[in-house]
């Protein structure tokens, strides 16, 4: 395997927008009612979960920009266009694939995998695309 060069700020960049697209996503101007109507929380959350849960979504963005990344120069792709295709490709095979059964073994409601599944679909596109340009 070949040394590859990141762009620490790409990748930084990325992790970030996914974390600003998270809070967009589930607010109440996207899909935080259908969400929450979905996911029925029925004991009042943890104190701070909230701060936690921040926390940990970016610091999962962050690993998941930096595997990204690898991925992206990997595969060689010269431009957004090509850098989303490869965020779609990974979409599919790592994101839905395992999520859809997942789904189904919890006989969850299709709009909550469409939900979730759809805020992956955008971030991880966007950040293909990011990091084929940004090098």
């Amino acid at each position: 395997m070949h040394h590859l060069l990141f762009n620490p700020w790409a990748i930084l960049v990325c992790a970030v927008m996914q974390w600003i697209l998270g809070a967009i996503w589930y607010s109440p101007m996207l899909f935080a009612k259908p969400w929450k109507a979905i996911v029925n929380p029925t004991n009042t959350p943890q104190k701070n979960s909230l701060a936690t849960g921040m926390f940990v979504s970016f610091i999962g963005s962050l690993i998941l920009s930096f595997v990204l990344a690898h991925v992206v120069l990997w595969a060689g792709a010269p431009n957004f266009v090509h850098g989303a295709l490869v965020g779609f490709i990974c979409w599919a095979g790592f994101i839905v694939a395992p999520l859809s059964a997942s789904h189904i073994y919890e006989g969850r409601h299709f709009n909550l995998f469409a939900i979730n599944t759809g805020y992956w679909l955008v971030g991880i596109a966007i950040s293909g695309g990011i990091l084929a340009v940004w090098r």
